[in-house]
């Protein structure tokens, strides 16, 4: 009986994009309130940009891959799927990340404060993790604020490493995020 429900249990998650996870979490999203920390799907290989990035200017960036573009897809339709409520859409600037947020919420408000922290100087991560929190505070709608940015800027705001197209579910506390699970989302 335990093999059974172990390969019923797998099964079902080779067939979601994205893992089951806790269903009181998956209620507590449906109920609206938390903050989706989203890290920009799949890209093609390598890490930052190449020299000659220009901001705006997608050709001069890492972009999503083909694979990211079909894990930004999915992870849209499993969260409406499972009917999670979806207010805001807020972007880094970064192509990888506006377009991870088009394709999967088909809306998207670029927010500088989501930019990659990358190479910012100590001063720099203080300040937009400031804004971060200060945005994050003021959300008072019943639907999850999405925020699609970048593993660094995670790691900042969260203390969490998530894999590329995961998502970090948080609720709101003074002046801080206060991490409640993860949605990692599962590979082609």
């Amino acid at each position: 009986m335990q093999r059974r429900r172990f390969l019923a249990t797998s099964a079902a998650l080779a067939a979601s994009p994205l893992a089951l996870g806790d269903e009181a979490l998956w209620q507590g999203l449906r109920a609206g309130g938390y903050v989706l920390l989203v890290r920009h799907a799949a890209t093609d290989p390598g890490i930052g940009d190449p020299s000659g990035f220009r901001l705006g200017v997608c050709g001069t960036q890492r972009n999503l891959s083909e694979a990211g573009r079909r894990q930004a897809r999915a992870l849209g339709a499993a969260l409406r799927s499972r009917g999670v409520p979806t207010g805001p859409v807020l972007s880094s600037r970064w192509c990888r990340c506006l377009d991870t947020a088009r394709l999967a919420f088909g809306r998207v408000e670029p927010a500088p404060m989501l930019d990659s922290m990358f190479r910012d100087s100590h001063a720099a991560v203080r300040a937009k993790q400031g804004e971060v929190l200060a945005r994050v505070g003021r959300h008072r709608e019943r639907s999850n604020l999405v925020l699609v940015t970048h593993d660094v800027n995670i790691r900042a705001l969260a203390g969490e490493y998530v894999a590329p197209g995961g998502i970090v579910v948080a609720r709101p506390g003074p002046g801080r995020l206060d991490v409640v699970g993860q949605l990692p989302v599962s590979g082609d």
